[in-house]
């Protein structure tokens, strides 16, 4: 598994995931989301500065057996998830680091999908 290609499949399922509302971003909604039920799939920033909030996030996946993936920088998931302006060039702006993106929705037909929910039960 290439960090390129982990990137690639994890922009096109967030891409398709905001296109139909099912993506929640942050730990107070994702903590939310993973209690209720309703998250079918976790990444998590792998550069993430508190513990805490990893040991929390795993746990929480572990015990409601929601597979969840390690993405390796939190600027870029930021991006990805949509947390940034974007120039007249259509170049990111003001990137907010996001931690913990959870998906809620997932799109009928996706490979991508099927590819990461492969990583994660490698994981």
């Amino acid at each position: 598994m290439s960090g390129d290609e982990l990137e690639n499949n994890v922009q096109t399922l967030l891409k398709e995931c905001l296109a139909i509302d099912g993506v929640v971003k942050g730990l107070h909604q994702c903590t939310k989301a993973l209690d209720s039920r309703r998250a079918i799939f976790c990444i998590l920033a792998d550069n993430c500065d508190e513990a805490n909030y990893k040991k929390l996030i795993e746990a929480l996946c572990k015990h409601h057996n929601i597979p969840f993936i390690k993405f390796p920088d939190n600027k870029k998931l930021g991006q990805l998830a949509g947390l940034c302006k974007l120039d007249r060039e259509m170049n990111p702006r003001k990137v907010v680091a996001c931690s913990v993106v959870i998906i809620t929705a997932r799109p009928a037909i996706c490979e991508s999908w099927d590819y990461l929910n492969g990583v994660a039960a490698k994981a």
